[in-house]
């Protein structure tokens, strides 16, 4: 190693006219060696320089449109959820108002069954306390007509004896035979 550094040095020293040899003068060698250098990098990295600034303006260009498709989607959807929130409204309004109607035609049914089954209570009431009448006035006139008889049989027993008894029958009898030459 330590052979090619003082080859370098050597050349670095060695006579300047006519002979290829480095130039070891900073001021005078910056400048030109900076501009090959640039002029190297230019040329060769231009094209990487462009390529990648290319691939990044693609990138970028796809990023928007992808973009731009995404908030068109997302536009697209939400003009569907708007409709179909407008419907589902529409619908939940009608399903109101219906319900609201069904409810009121319900309680008028409701209010016209119960008034029709009070009527018909109320006339089975009716019939009930008129049958009830009926039946206590009828038991009412067979026990008065059982204590008249009973009093008439007790005045009768009392009162007859065997020959009242026996003109009684005979009576009958001829009004029972009279009554059955007219029916014949």
């Amino acid at each position: 190693m330590k052979n090619l550094t003082d080859s370098f040095v050597y050349l670095g020293h060695g006579p300047s006219a006519g002979s290829f040899g480095f130039n070891t003068d900073i001021l005078a060698t910056n400048p030109i060696n900076l501009s090959v250098v640039f002029g190297v990098l230019i040329f060769f990295g231009k094209g990487v320089l462009n390529d990648l600034l290319d691939n990044r303006k693609q990138r970028i260009l796809n990023t928007i449109r992808n973009s731009d498709e995404l908030r068109e989607g997302a536009i697209q959807q939400l003009e569907n959820a708007r409709a179909r929130l407008r419907k589902v409204e529409t619908e939940a309004d009608q399903f109101r108002v219906n319900g609201y109607a069904e409810i009121e035609r319900e309680k008028l049914n409701l209010i016209n069954s119960t008034s029709r089954t009070l009527k018909q209570l109320e006339n089975y009431k009716n019939e009930t306390i008129l049958f009830e009448q009926q039946r206590t006035i009828n038991q009412v006139r067979e026990r008065v007509f059982q204590q008249a008889l009973q009093g008439a049989i007790g005045t009768l027993n009392s009162c007859l004896s065997n020959e009242l008894h026996l003109r009684t029958i005979n009576a009958n009898i001829s009004m029972f035979g009279t009554m059955k030459e007219i029916t014949d």
